[in-house]
């Protein structure tokens, strides 16, 4: 069985002065990313990996799952920046099959398109969303369409 969760990155600035991909997270963004990460830690969710795409806000996201996950930095994969639906399903769709339980962190709207193709939840996603999609199937390259059931659902909102 392959597990993946989906993290949209945490609230980031808007401020002038930043190109996008280097927005950094907002306090408040840094504080529901924390908030996120304990409710995971609280319900014994921990991924064996974190691919994040290499956006400052995505990055810091990850950094602070990682951190209170005790996990190793999260692996940087170009691709999700500025990545469609199609561009993220192959990037799933070529995560190592030796892990079981990926999260992967992103931007939206590829993160709430995906999160439908996936498993046909049809969520809002705002910032630090997290979404844990189970998929009855062995190697990554097997998912597809409808081919995941959305168990988890969390956001700092909630």
């Amino acid at each position: 069985m392959k597990t993946l969760l989906l993290i949209r990155h945490a609230k980031a600035t808007h401020e002038s002065g930043y190109s996008d991909f280097e927005r950094p997270l907002t306090e408040k963004g840094i504080h529901g990313a924390e908030k996120m990460a304990q409710h995971l830690q609280e319900k014994g969710i921990i991924p064996q990996l974190f691919v994040t795409s290499p956006a400052l806000r995505t990055h810091q996201t990850a950094n602070i799952f990682t951190d209170t996950l005790n996990l190793a930095p999260a692996t940087i994969n170009k691709g999700i920046y500025d990545a469609g639906e199609t561009t993220l399903m192959r990037i799933i769709n070529e995560l190592p099959d030796d892990q079981d339980f990926v999260a992967l962190v992103g931007h939206n709207p590829a993160v709430s398109q995906i999160l439908y193709t996936l498993s046909g939840a049809t969520k809002d996603v705002p910032p630090g969303t997290v979404a844990l999609i189970e998929f009855d199937l062995d190697n990554w390259q097997e998912i597809y369409e409808d081919s995941g059931k959305l168990t988890y659902y969390d956001n700092p909102k909630i």
